[in-house]
């Protein structure tokens, strides 16, 4: 039983982990960029949920496509599209419910720190799997989204100033 289930997870374990890291890097980025507006909340709930709607449309048909020019079978397309849009609906969801019910600086915090969690147990998993060192893997990953939280709060300062909001 748990051999199936092992190799059944094992199949999908590519697809997840892309749409996880894709909804991770996005959210923080979102609310790094806006966090700090003068209707922050308002803004960064109607960004995540096009996140979780539209650019997560958009990357699964991105995907289908691609998978249809390598010429995979049909299936198999179908599986990695409907896989990555629930995993990058249901991650962007986790985010969306914790800026819905906390307050907004709280949010953040818990959003930043909800993702990066995510990201690292992620690629801990994946390094295991490969046999390389999970340190390694998880410092490289966060010091990438890291570089995009700073570069989205620097942006998100950069209009909020010039925009005087």
């Amino acid at each position: 039983m748990f051999s199936k289930l092992k190799k059944f997870i094992g199949r999908y374990e590519t697809k997840f982990c892309f749409g996880a890291t894709c909804a991770i890097i996005t959210n923080l980025g979102l609310v790094a960029g806006l966090r700090t507006g003068e209707h922050a909340k308002v803004g960064i709930l109607g960004g995540m949920l096009v996140i979780a709607v539209a650019d997560n449309i958009s990357d699964s048909v991105g995907i289908h496509i691609y998978q249809e020019s390598v010429h995979l079978n049909k299936k198999e397309v179908w599986v990695s599209t409907l896989s990555n849009f629930l995993t990058r609906l249901i991650v962007s969801l986790t985010f969306i419910l914790l800026v819905f019910f906390l307050p907004i600086q709280i949010a953040a915090a818990a959003v930043l720190i909800w993702g990066l969690f995510l990201l690292a147990v992620i690629s801990y998993a994946i390094a295991r799997e490969q046999g390389i060192n999970p340190y390694l893997a998880i410092a490289e990953h966060l010091g990438i989204a890291i570089a995009v939280i700073i570069a989205s709060n620097y942006l998100g300062h950069s209009l909020i100033h010039k925009f005087n909001l």
